[in-house]
């Protein structure tokens, strides 16, 4: 639109039939006017036009000062060749008129030609694809995020769109819109949420990184994945060895739980037979399950009641003397044991339940409480210290080699007892010993100690 040299073809109706085709080329830095196409005349006995009128609002300027046209060479004489002549001066006479009608309208024109350029340099064909489905639009949007917000689609975090929004828009450019589609996935056994694009489930598991290949799908792989999302189970092949009846077993399996794996390897559970993990867990990548061959019985034992002994004080006896007042009996009771061995081996018992055949009968004890005497007529002189000290080399704990006599005086456990001791002797304190073989000696002398008695 600027340059030094602009060109104009018009075709108006105003001039005439006979005026096909006028080109004017304006040398505006310098005076110069090129003509061509000079079959330009106006109709014979037409009247003259007009003088061109200016468009309202538009103030062009028209050249008034065009120069003439340059002089022609001198023709041969003759009258035709004269006659072309005059002819060819009179139409180069009326040219500057129809170019100063004509230049307006070339103006007017060029103008509105520049803005029809600049219309269609912003008009872009822009091919748009939402979800898979293509198609081509013109648009004046700049960049990727207006022609977005044009087409009135609504895009978050989940979504992709590519190129990037802001990104400029360019003739013939492709943006991509897709949507995400929530998936609730469950892949051997762990429950997670998960975004995905894709259209079917084939390609959100390949979008996810799973393995299909082997893999049990609760959803056909063709299956299309609605905006909504949906829900889907996934159990990817494993390896799992097995160990039973001494063999080895290793297979590969999508199985659900240990139990079916254990299937798959060509191994039964019969009976009680179990698994080293709960037969019901989901079998990982790489595990080992060992098959438990169970075998068991039942059975019932007779066992022993023990009785109880219930102690009561009696001041009439001697501090440290209990008498039995009724003996306890043992009662007995019918139990019920599970026997079982795993894998040949024989396991520790396990009690089912029992019943009561007879119950125990108490044992009562009567318990002295009388302060010991700090005498014993008739025995107080003696030297007990030296008895003592023969027999047992005076320690109150001491036992000859057989385990029969024990303490300081060396009783046997019924004499101990028939004089009021309780227990074994060596066990009562020396006070009390010492008490009862005083007591000893009044009944039967120094007879109870033949090789020591001299020494009273």
């Amino acid at each position: 639109m600027e340059s030094d040299e602009r060109s104009a073809r018009f075709c108006s109706p105003e001039v005439g039939p006979s005026l096909e085709r006028l080109v004017v080329n304006v040398d505006w830095r310098g005076s110069t006017v090129d003509w061509r196409d000079s079959t330009v005349a106006p109709p014979r006995g037409s009247a003259p036009d007009p003088a061109p009128q200016t468009p309202e609002g538009l103030d062009l300027p028209v050249p008034t000062n065009l120069p003439a046209p340059p002089n022609l060479p001198a023709a041969p004489t003759g009258n035709r060749a004269a006659a072309r002549r005059a002819a060819r001066r009179k139409q180069v006479a009326e040219r500057p008129e129809a170019l100063r009608r004509l230049l307006p309208q070339a103006l007017v024109v060029a103008f509105l030609a520049g803005g029809t350029t600049a219309f269609l340099a912003e008009d872009k064909a822009v091919r748009l694809s939402v979800d898979g489905k293509p198609r081509t639009l013109h648009t004046f949007a700049d960049d990727v995020g207006d022609l977005i917000a044009d087409e009135g689609l609504a895009v978050g975090a989940h979504d992709v769109v590519a190129p990037a929004p802001g990104t400029p828009l360019a003739n013939g450019d492709e943006v991509v819109v897709r949507y995400g589609r929530l998936v609730h996935l469950t892949l051997d056994g762990e429950r997670r949420q998960v975004w995905t694009t894709a259209h079917t489930v084939d390609g959100a598991l390949h979008q996810l990184g799973v393995r299909a290949e082997g893999a049990h799908l609760s959803a056909s792989r063709s299956r299309r994945i609605d905006r909504d999302g949906f829900a889907i189970d996934v159990r990817t092949e494993r390896t799992v060895t097995v160990m039973a009846d001494g063999r080895e077993r290793t297979v590969r399996t999508n199985a659900a739980t240990v139990r079916e794996a254990v299937a798959a390897a060509g191994v039964a559970l019969r009976g009680q037979d179990t698994t080293s993990v709960p037969p019901d867990s989901f079998p990982r990548d790489g595990q080992t399950v060992t098959v438990m061959r169970i075998t068991g019985t039942r059975e019932v034992r007779e066992e022993p009641i023990p009785f109880e002994v219930r102690r009561t004080e009696d001041a009439t006896l001697y501090h440290g003397t209990e008498v039995v007042e009724r003996a306890g009996r043992q009662g007995s009771r019918r139990v019920m044991y599970a026997l079982r061995t795993v894998n040949g081996v024989r396991q520790r018992p396990r009690m089912l339940g029992s019943e009561v055949v007879r119950a125990p009968q108490e044992q009562l004890v009567k318990v002295g409480t009388r302060p010991l005497p700090t005498t014993v007529q008739g025995a107080d002189h003696l030297n007990w210290n030296g008895l003592a000290q023969c027999e047992s080399g005076g320690r109150p704990d001491a036992v000859d080699p057989s385990g029969t006599y024990g303490g300081l005086y060396q009783f046997d456990t019924g004499t101990w007892q028939a004089l009021g001791g309780t227990g074994r002797p060596q066990d009562a304190p020396a006070e009390e010993q010492t008490f009862r073989a005083k007591r000893l000696y009044v009944q039967r002398g120094a007879s109870p100690w033949p090789h020591c008695g001299g020494r009273l």
